[in-house]
């Protein structure tokens, strides 16, 4: 079957991008173009499929499920066009120093700066492309070769078959609170106590909602959540805001000085392993052996620090 000409990688590539930030304003951003020629490619891809992708609210797009359906499809055809690509080129002797890494938005305050400065400083010429999103979407990204290596929350009990782990650092999971709340100051909160509350939390795929999970399935009850949101910065917000409470790891602190995090009494205590993961099978790439290298050295510094 011939595919339509209005069918693009370069329109895959802005769909995909959408699927993953689901907002026109974000993916405009992220790839370096106007809102208007996002929406005008979204709109010819589904001209190009003759089958609709989403459904228009307003002035939002909600995809259908044709959209999760075909974005399978298309993440394995870019993840082989790029590979193809980056084979030819080694072939004919040209091969650019780049090396791509995922990572959550959490992270981007303090520990993804860090490494990318000490990495670049060990390997001068190599360049960095650096990509956001839940752990889901970092997973999926490495495993169809989209992404060297990815930085994520694991739980403690998680495995990952065929990838090599590099811990850095553990991050404790607290009680997110406006700055007002009755817990304003306690030394730990029972969540037994916040039966009658609101929460909000993230989507399904991010760590933080598995953890968010797993401390109400040790209190043993399931939270009223009024929301639930696909970033970390409108979770914030809206716990500052006085929409919900939240559970949230202590990295966030710094990111807003209008929420106050308060321990979890020990019984209900979640963590969260900050960690490197790349394929097993390409664990000898140099430049990832100086990712790990500087993850580890980071890994040390946070342990030495005791954070």
């Amino acid at each position: 079957m011939a595919i339509n000409e209005e069918i693009t990688l370069k329109k895959l590539e802005v769909f995909l991008s959408f699927m993953e930030l689901n907002n026109l304003a974000r993916v405009a951003d992220a790839l370096g173009q106007s809102t208007v020629s996002v929406h005008r490619a979204l709109h010819s891809l589904e001209d190009g499929l003759r089958c609709p992708l989403f459904k228009r609210e307003g002035r939002s797009l909600i995809p259908l499920h044709a959209a999760y359906t075909f974005a399978e499809s298309a993440r394995r055809a870019l993840a082989e066009c790029e590979e193809g690509v980056r084979k030819v080129r080694e072939m004919s002797g040209i091969n650019p120093v780049r090396l791509k890494i995922g990572s959550l938005y959490s992270l981007t305050l303090h520990c993804i700066p860090q490494l990318v400065i000490a990495l670049k400083l060990r390997r001068p010429g190599l360049d960095i492309d650096l990509t956001l999103g839940s752990n889901r979407e970092l997973l999926q990204s490495l495993a169809d070769g989209r992404l060297d290596a990815i930085i994520v929350g694991v739980q403690e009990d998680e495995q990952h078959a065929g990838l090599v782990a590099v811990p850095l650092f553990q991050d404790d999971i607290y009680l997110a609170a406006p700055l007002a709340s009755p817990y304003a100051g306690a030394a730990s909160v029972d969540l037994q106590q916040l039966r009658n509350d609101k929460f909000v939390t993230l989507n399904e795929g991010f760590v933080t909602s598995q953890s968010f999970n797993h401390a109400f399935d040790l209190a043993g009850f399931v939270p009223d959540t009024a929301m639930r949101v696909g970033d970390i910065f409108s979770l914030i917000n809206l716990v500052s805001g006085g929409i919900g409470y939240s559970l949230l790891p202590g990295r966030v602190r710094a990111f807003s000085s209008r929420i106050e995090l308060i321990p979890l009494d020990a019984r209900y205590g979640s963590h969260q392993q900050i960690t490197l993961l790349m394929l097993s099978s390409r664990e000898r790439d140099p430049n990832l052996l100086a990712l790990a290298a500087e993850c580890r050295l980071y890994g040390r510094g946070e342990r030495a620090t005791g954070n």
